[in-house]
């Protein structure tokens, strides 16, 4: 046995096609929901570029128009049934829902259902005919190449789940399992997971250890030992994101990738849920957006992407449940942080991090016309102190405009207190949690020496406005300016 499942393990052959990225649910149920604005403002405010919806909601969809944000859009469950039998049904819904806002809306996937087999059961004999009526549409309307379809499937689905090598999917499912996983390969999809370890930890009875489920640095005597394939795991959820790799094998899958479609930590429990904390939901949320980032894969797959959606952008104080339903959200409804996350070093994603400091760098890829535009903005209309740019200055090496605007973004970004709408300059730069400074060029925010409001409340150029037709220029000596529920009964026998 062991050496089949060496064998399986040598002859997976999932690749990565891209690096991983983070993206966040947008959950609805809010007593006071933001409106569809103020949603992408908050997007574009935290750097999130990837983002899953609960629905197909048009007037959500219109404000993501032209942000260049990828977007899930999904299939209700409530819907499932009238797609999953009538190809015609599934043509109309493509077509309201997708066609009619792409491109400009950067639509990149679609989930039919959420958690099918284990909430709607009785939609599941026609999952897969719904999976297959929404690609014909899109392939009738030649997107297919563009917009994925999949259906995300809740974790406790896998059985034996430790160690992973003998995991395997529910048997009861096989009939739907098969064909759809058929589905995905096919069409060239992912298979979606949600993977939850704050709930492996509470239905383990104190078996999983919490620093194993909150993906803190074990010392390699706590690490968990597959014994089939001596593969050492350090957290839940790199073993369920394997365990769902061999259960795939085992139906002769070995090559869907996995998309974690939900992922998070509630900030606060009722009684009977002591873990549900503000610190630990800070805690894995930070180490798991840590953890995809790096790319450093799982066990099985080192090294291949697993990129995740973090549940959830608000905290859904209409949700029904333990007080914990209420309370998975990095922001409140007004945009406030539920807590500052610890990102320091893990580059352009949800910069909502005060305490270890956040920086406006240049875009990667950014137009460097663009940026040269932006670049003379801040150093005119902006009243940014450009002179350490100068020749024989600290910050004129390296003397190019992704460089020298760098510098620029973050000094206007300090000086205007990092206020929302301050690192955007028409889209060109980013925050980041990586000091930019270098050598003797030390950036305005290195140190967590924040600037201080100007007069007034000049802000760099939004989304909607564009730069002046003839900014200043600042050429600097003739130079060219410039400037990211598993099963646990196996658990007992690895923690000891």
């Amino acid at each position: 046995m062991a050496l089949l499942l060496l064998f399986l393990l040598a002859v997976s052959v999932v690749t990565a096609d891209e690096d991983a990225f983070i993206g966040v649910n947008i959950g609805t149920d809010l007593s006071d929901m933001p409106t569809p604005t103020q949603v992408v403002a908050l997007l574009k405010a935290q750097q999130i570029r990837h983002i899953r919806l609960y629905d197909a909601d048009r007037a959500m969809l219109l404000a993501l128009a032209n942000t260049g944000i990828r977007v899930i859009v999904s299939v209700p469950n409530d819907q499932l049934l009238g797609i999953g039998q009538s190809n015609a049904t599934a043509a109309n819904w493509v077509a309201r829902n997708v066609v009619a806002h792409v491109p400009a809306t950067n639509i990149t996937a679609i989930a039919v259902g959420s958690e099918v087999l284990t909430t709607l059961s009785n939609a599941a004999p026609v999952l897969v005919s719904a999976l297959k009526f929404i690609h014909s549409a899109l392939v009738a309307s030649n997107l297919d190449n563009q917009v994925k379809v999949s259906t995300p499937h809740s974790s406790s689905i896998i059985l034996d789940s430790f160690p992973p090598s003998q995991a395997f999917f529910n048997r009861t499912w096989d009939p739907v399992m098969v064909p759809m996983l058929k589905f995905l390969q096919s069409t060239g999809s992912y298979l979606m997971l949600n993977v939850y370890p704050y709930y492996e930890y509470m239905q383990s009875n104190g078996v999983v250890p919490l620093d194993y489920a909150l993906l803190r640095p074990l010392p390699p005597n706590k690490e968990a030992v597959d014994a089939n394939t001596l593969l050492h795991y350090t957290n839940v959820f790199d073993a369920v994101i394997d365990a769902a790799y061999f259960s795939m094998s085992y139906l002769n899958f070995t090559s869907i990738p996995i998309v974690v479609t939900e992922s998070g930590w509630p900030s606060k429990g009722d009684s009977v849920e002591p873990d549900a904390t503000i610190d630990n939901a800070n805690t894995y949320n930070s180490n798991l957006i840590r953890r995809v980032l790096n790319n450093t894969g799982t066990p099985k797959h080192p090294g291949i992407a697993v990129s995740t959606y973090i549940y959830e952008l608000y905290n859904e104080d209409m949700r029904l449940g333990p007080v914990s339903e209420k309370n998975w959200g990095l922001f409140d409804g007004s945009g406030v942080p539920v807590y500052i996350l610890h990102l320091t070093g893990s580059g352009m994603v949800l910069a909502n991090d005060t305490t270890n400091q956040t920086y406006c760098i240049a875009r990667d890829g950014a137009d460097p016309k663009m940026l040269q535009a932006a670049l003379d903005w801040a150093c005119g209309p902006g009243k940014v102190d450009c002179s350490p740019l100068l020749q024989g200055q600290p910050c004129d090496e390296p003397d190019n405009v992704v460089a020298h605007a760098t510098y620029a973004f973050d000094a206007y970004y300090h000086q205007m207190g990092m206020a929302s709408g301050t690192c955007y300059f028409n889209g060109v730069a980013a925050t980041t949690t990586t000091d930019p400074s270098h050598g003797s060029c030390i950036y305005p925010g290195s140190g967590g020496k924040n600037g201080t409001f100007v007069n007034g409340t000049l802000l760099a150029p939004s989304t909607n406005s564009t730069f002046s037709g003839s900014p200043s220029s600042y050429s600097f000596d003739g130079a060219f300016v410039s400037s990211i529920f598993i099963g646990v009964l196996l658990w007992s026998a690895v923690f000891l």
